[in-house]
């Protein structure tokens, strides 16, 4: 390709604010045209769907790919908005992939990026946090080159960097909250079990109900369910049968379907049933009664996934002055935050008493 016709050039020269002789130079591999402006036009290729000549594709980093599970659930939108306003600090933009039901599936998304050449990749909450699931997708692409960063879930033996929310830490938080309010059976309320943030949550709720209350029969106390509102009601309505006086729940949404349960039998929140969510999602602090929730460090996280994905993409992952070295998990630490769907426990009896 030695030039674009004039249109064409007409709508690269809008996207990339440059004049149609710099988008004509860069098309045309001339010189004089500084590194920041030609990374400028090649990202308005990317952006307005034009192939890219041949001999610039290996100048891809104007596009960062972002794939999340969903936006339902509005943690995802949150780590979204972080992510994307690091990067396009930087001077990249960002390629939002958004998975529904019956839609277009990470392996797709991973595809259609990969063929736009774009400079990295970033995962959120995806098949990496699947125990069930094939890694061998993420070391195909690491054999390619392709920095990438997952969120939310590790892979063993992975050449990637993680960024993850500490789990175990945030049972602990929840727990102790309510072991402090007189609460003794409490119940953990999750979505399907192979996930890894669901396995490492089981795993710190047994170490907390076993360092606070010396309980290690747990098994009628932890039920998986769906992360929604109806997995959520699901699961809280076979604790309250079970007895517990509280439920600590693997998302907000599950959370708000808690609270649906305990409605439902016509109990309050919290007097008779106290409630913790997982994420603090925008707008949880106003629902009825405010949420009490362990908050993730979305804006740190989102950051240092970001950092990581550059350091890797100019060198730093391999240099000395490193960031972020790799096969290392970064863990951030939660913070409970107390608002009104917790309380003190309700002198209820258990069953069978």
């Amino acid at each position: 390709m030695a030039t674009a016709p004039r249109a064409r050039l007409a709508d690269i020269a809008v996207q990339a604010g440059v004049s149609e002789a710099t988008v004509s130079r860069v098309l045309n591999g001339r010189s004089g045209v500084a590194e920041a402006t030609r990374e400028a036009v090649l990202t308005a290729l990317d952006v307005l769907g034009y192939e890219r000549p041949v001999r610039l594709r290996q100048h891809s980093a104007g596009l960062i790919g972002l794939i999340v599970p969903e936006l339902d659930n509005p943690i995802f939108p949150a780590f979204a908005q972080v992510i994307e306003s690091a990067l396009a600090h930087h001077g990249y933009t960002p390629v939002l992939c958004t998975q529904t039901p019956g839609g277009v599936r990470e392996d797709e998304y991973t595809q259609m990026l990969t063929e736009r050449g774009v400079a990295g990749i970033i995962f959120v909450s995806g098949l990496h946090a699947d125990t069930s699931a094939d890694p061998g997708r993420y070391a195909a692409l690491r054999r390619r080159g392709l920095p990438i960063v997952l969120v939310n879930g590790y892979v063993e033996g992975l050449d990637a960097p993680f960024v993850s929310n500490d789990d175990v830490t945030s049972m602990d938080l929840a727990v102790n909250h309510l072991v402090a309010q007189g609460h003794r059976r409490i119940g953990l309320a999750l979505g399907p079990p192979q996930y890894v943030p669901v396995i490492r949550k089981i795993d710190g709720f047994r170490q907390a109900m076993r360092r606070h209350l010396g309980r290690t029969d747990l098994d009628g106390a932890i039920e998986c369910s769906l992360f929604s509102v109806e997995g959520g009601a699901a699961a809280a309505h076979r604790l309250i049968d079970a007895g517990c006086t509280a439920v600590v729940c693997g998302s907000d949404l599950m959370a708000l379907g808690a609270i649906r349960a305990v409605r439902e039998r016509g109990l309050d929140v919290p007097a008779d049933v106290s409630v913790i969510g997982y994420d603090d999602s925008p707008l949880i602090a106003f629902t009825d009664p405010p949420l009490t929730t362990v908050r993730q460090s979305v804006q740190a996280m989102g950051a240092a996934a970001v950092r990581a994905l550059l350091d890797d993409i100019h060198g730093g992952s391999r240099g000395a002055h490193a960031t972020f070295a790799q096969r290392t998990e970064y863990l951030f630490r939660p913070e409970l935050v107390v608002r009104g769907s917790t309380g003190s426990v309700a002198q209820r009896p258990a069953p069978g008493e």
